[in-house]
């Protein structure tokens, strides 16, 4: 399982998640998917207020079977991170 958080850049976890499975980003097309394909289940993935709006955009073009709740958990993830400057949603590994 790769959890959820968002942190302030001073590195206080605002909030946190469970996240994804690995095996549900197993296989994406890294051409439709960069941001996706790029989340690492052993180690940790930040995403900045730069890559949110793009990130949001890959899922929003997930299939239905790739979907469920952890998509919603990454978008409530990335609008706490844009209620409050210096924020990034962690996707944390193993």
């Amino acid at each position: 399982m790769i959890d959820l958080q968002v942190r302030h850049e001073s590195g206080d976890i605002v909030a946190r998640s469970p996240g994804v499975h690995w095996e549900q980003l197993a296989g994406l097309d890294p051409a439709e998917f960069p941001l996706l394909v790029g989340v690492c289940p052993f180690a940790d993935t930040v995403f900045n207020a730069f890559q949110r709006p793009m990130l949001l955009a890959e899922l929003d073009r997930l299939d239905a079977d790739r979907s469920g709740p952890w998509v919603d958990a990454v978008r409530d993830m990335c609008r706490i991170a844009e209620e409050v400057s210096h924020r990034y949603v962690w996707f944390v590994g193993d």
